[in-house]
């Protein structure tokens, strides 16, 4: 019987909101690889279940990634979760999903709890185009290099925060986005003391130097504004006919590509391609 591995997600806060799916794949897995091992079992008592497991995080999982990935192509099945949320996001179990990959074994990963969703769907910053940046480096200069990095970033930016680094990563963030950068911050998401504070990055930094944050927080930033695309001139038309010909296109076809990729009328397209 082959063996396989399950991306099992847990609740980030409301024990509630583990789902009937996930049960059975925690109830019907020969053992479950957690982050904590004490943590899940909190939830396997929530759940009723017993269930072997095996320790699995950032400090051991070279050794113990190996060990589970033998037992599952000894035919056994595994469930992967981590403290909250779903495994393999900003978590080492991406690391297990690789092995198991490469090893050609099966993974199957069911949808439920994940903080990055959950607080962009409420944030109400832009939801069509994001990314998510995880946790920021503790180091401060590969912090403020990574945020350099995304100053000109124009989709939604979403990172995890803990409470005692908040207020200089907000510092941080101010200075390479601008204290004006519209920002949502969520707090103890889906728990009796949810919050959502909508904001921005300079009166973020006040609130919270006044007041001291507590819980975790999932951070949501507006992007950059785009930028307006200089007009094209004429000259611009003439050198893109010319290149397109260059390539091997006519006249008459390079005339109608340029138009449509600089979005100029052809009547100005044609005009500048008689020059040539």
């Amino acid at each position: 019987m082959a063996g396989m591995l399950y991306l099992v997600p847990t609740p980030i806060g409301n024990l509630g909101d583990i789902s009937i799916r996930c049960r059975q794949t925690l109830e019907q897995a020969d053992f479950i690889a957690a982050e904590d091992t004490r943590v899940t079992l909190k939830l396997l008592n929530h759940l009723g279940l017993k269930k072997s497991l095996v320790s699995y995080y950032e400090h051991n999982k070279a050794a113990k990634g190996n060990v589970i990935l033998d037992r599952i192509l000894a035919g056994e099945v595994c469930a992967l979760v981590s403290d909250a949320g779903s495994p393999a996001i900003s978590d080492p179990g991406e690391d297990l999903v690789k092995q198991c990959a490469e090893a050609g074994v099966t993974v199957c990963a069911i949808p439920g709890p994940c903080a990055v969703i959950t607080a962009l769907s409420i944030s109400r910053q832009s939801t069509g185009c994001f990314c998510f940046e995880g946790f920021l480096s503790t180091a401060k200069k590969s912090r403020r290099e990574h945020l350099e990095s995304l100053t000109n970033e124009t989709r939604t930016m979403i990172f995890y925060e803990a409470p005692h680094k908040l207020l200089s990563t907000l510092e941080d963030m101010a200075k390479a986005f601008g204290p004006d950068r519209p920002i949502s911050l969520c707090r103890e998401l889906t728990k009796l003391h949810e919050e959502v504070v909508r904001t921005t990055l300079g009166q973020a930094i006040e609130k919270y130097a006044a007041q001291p944050p507590k819980g975790e927080f999932v951070l949501v930033i507006a992007g950059a504004p785009e930028r307006e695309k200089e007009a094209a001139t004429a000259d611009d038309a003439a050198a893109h006919v010319q290149a397109l010909m260059d390539q091997g296109l006519s006249r008459k076809d390079a005339i109608r590509q340029t138009a449509k990729d600089l979005d100029l009328p052809k009547n100005i397209v044609y005009d500048a391609a008689l020059k040539i």
